[in-house]
């Protein structure tokens, strides 16, 4: 159908039967056809997330407009209480959906530019010892739109992603980055800094490419041999970081993404008198993606675990001050964490303020909402709710736990802090 046949219509004013048409690229919807007939309100719901405001729609293709419910038969004077509060209760039941489609778009958004970064990061790796130039040319692009955007904004939250959002062999890498520059910029790094310290973390791990397979992810029974060739990946990164023409300080965070500041890391077990801070930040940020996402699923720990484990059995490892900020930045319970609120409720944490991290974002089990139409609540805007304690998945009910659906894998990323302080930072 050509364009002129068919109308513009709010998303609002959807309704199933309707045949619609998406004017967006075939990533940024999960449809498998741009144009099709309207089949369930689930349906709607996903295209209100989009953040989109209008939609075309072809008429002459979607079913008639039902006709509504006992019109004919309502009476002439209906009762103005009954009419008023229905009134009400159809703005909140607007509101609440409106609410929840720029959640759903924020979160959506954020997951685009984590699979974007993932794809960018397997680009690199695929092309680094053949075309080493266009992989720094492929990260610097990647690091500078993500420095410019982190320097834009005062404030910055820590988005949990879905797990759908990563895959094992670049959300290690993509998680480092954004948490890495976010602790950067906590510390008073400059622009160039940043820059050094994004394109090191990025490529932390680069060396890894020339190991084999099975000895990329550290594995605590290594006999010794397996031991050596794994910590060969630091020095088969600081090559191909030379071969790529990265800068110096980047090339240290490679070089020195293992050493620990009390000097028991490796290659040189130099202490942190001799390690850059860029490269102390990477190191920390390092340790704790890994106990949250170990190569061994079983392994992991929750995010509030790891951090306490970090802070109270390795702090000796780690440059205190930059531990120090981490743990502020992170707040005492890191989006991922399960937690029970002070009203006994249970609740998912997926959003943290960088700056405020002592209140932060939560999704509630509410067995009265369903699960996914269950509004992302900021407690800083609930005064008289907090966060009683930490939980392990496993504490929760079954019906708790599939209803909040805790992640196995912890993907990060980041948001403007206002957005989500304004709308609950999106579920």
């Amino acid at each position: 159908m050509a364009d002129s046949q068919t109308l513009l219509i709010e998303v609002s004013r959807l309704r199933v039967g309707m045949y619609v048409h998406l004017d967006l690229g075939w990533m940024d919807h999960p449809f498998s056809l741009n144009s099709f007939k309207i089949s369930s309100q689930e349906q709607i719901d996903t295209i209100r997330s989009l953040g989109i405001e209008r939609i075309r729609y072809s008429p002459d293709k979607s079913d008639p407009a039902p006709a509504a419910p006992g019109a004919a038969e309502r009476p002439p004077a209906a009762d103005s209480a009954d009419t008023a509060a229905e009134l009400l209760d159809m703005a909140a039941r607007n509101r609440h959906r409106e609410r929840l489609a720029r959640q759903r778009a924020s979160l959506q958004v954020c997951e685009r530019q984590f699979a974007r970064a993932a794809q960018t990061y397997r680009q690199v790796t695929e092309t680094a010892y053949a075309r080493p130039d266009v992989s720094r040319e492929q990260s610097e692009s990647l690091i500078k739109g993500f420095v410019g955007e982190i320097l834009a904004e005062q404030d910055s939250c820590i988005r949990l992603l879905s797990e759908k959002a990563g895959e094992k062999s670049s959300l290690h890498s993509v998680n480092v980055t954004i948490l890495s520059l976010l602790l950067g910029r906590t510390s008073g790094l400059g622009e160039a800094d940043l820059l050094d310290l994004g394109m090191g973390a990025l490529l932390h791990d680069i060396g890894k490419i020339g190991l084999p397979a099975r000895l990329r992810w550290y594995d605590e029974h290594f006999v010794t041999m397996e031991q050596a060739i794994y910590q060969e990946h630091v020095a088969h990164g600081v090559e191909l970081a030379r071969k790529m023409h990265l800068s110096n300080g980047a090339t240290l965070v490679i070089g020195q993404h293992h050493e620990h500041a009390d000097g028991s890391g490796f290659p040189l077990r130099i202490n942190a008198d001799r390690m850059s801070l860029p490269a102390c930040i990477v190191s920390l940020v390092n340790h704790y993606d890994n106990l949250c996402n170990p190569g061994n699923p079983a392994l992991a720990v929750t995010p509030h675990e790891a951090l306490a484990f970090l802070f109270a059995l390795k702090k000796p490892l780690f440059h205190t001050g930059t531990l120090s900020l981490f743990v502020r930045m992170m707040g005492v319970y890191p989006p991922g964490s399960v937690v029970q609120l002070t009203d006994e409720r249970f609740a998912l944490v997926v959003s943290v303020n960088s700056v405020r991290p002592l209140k932060p974002s939560v999704v509630v089990h509410d067995p009265h909402v369903p699960p996914d139409e269950a509004l992302v609540i900021d407690l800083e805007d609930e005064p008289g709710l907090g966060i009683r304690r930490s939980l392990k998945p496993l504490q929760l009910s079954k019906a708790a736990y599939d209803y909040l659906s805790p992640r196995k894998r912890m993907c990060y990323f980041f948001e403007r802090a206002r957005e989500a302080a304004a709308e609950g930072g999106g579920q």
